[in-house]
C-alpha cells in the first residue's frame, strides 16, 4: 500500500518505503542517522517507538508520533504528555520532546538533539519485552 501510494503521488524520487523490522533497519549503515523525519502511527508504546525511531534520525531530525485521544475521550490507559514521554529516558536516546499537539487525536513531536548511541536499538523484540521506561 505505501509503495503504491508513493508512486501514485509522484514521490518516488524523495520517499523510500522500507519493509523490515525497525530494530534491524536501525542497525543498517545506509539507514542509521540518515532521516530528517520519522512518523509513527499505531506502532507501539512510546518507549518502543522512541528506541526504534531514534537510530534512524540524523541530529536535528524530527519524530512525529500519533497520540491517542484525550483521556476523557478514550478507554483507560497510559497518560499522554510527560508521563508517556519522560525527558530523562528520551535523553538517553538523544531525543527531546518539542511539544504535544492536540487536534482530534493529536501527536507528539520529538527532536533528535544528538546522534543515538550505537547500543540502540537493542535486538529484535527486546524494546517491547524490556522497555527503557
Amino acid at each position: 500500500f505505501l509503495a503504491e501510494s508513493v508512486r501514485t503521488m509522484g514521490l518516488a524520487s524523495s520517499v523510500q518505503v522500507v519493509t523490515a523490522r525497525a530494530e534491524e533497519v536501525g542497525r543498517e549503515a545506509q539507514y542509521r542517522g540518515s532521516f530528517d523525519v520519522a512518523v509513527a502511527r499505531s506502532f507501539g508504546p512510546p518507549a518502543v517507538v522512541a528506541e526504534c525511531a531514534a537510530p534512524l534520525l540524523r541530529a536535528g531530525g524530527i519524530l512525529v508520533v500519533s497520540e491517542p485521544p484525550p483521556s476523557g475521550e478514550r478507554a483507560p490507559g497510559p497518560p499522554s504528555g510527560p508521563q508517556r514521554w519522560p525527558t530523562d529516558a528520551l535523553a538517553a536516546l538523544g531525543l527531546e520532546p518539542v511539544g504535544e499537539q492536540r487536534l482530534a487525536y493529536g501527536y507528539q513531536v520529538l527532536r533528535q538533539f544528538s546522534v543515538c548511541p550505537d547500543r540502540f536499538p537493542r535486538r529484535v523484540g527486546i524494546p517491547r519485552k524490556r522497555p527503557l521506561y
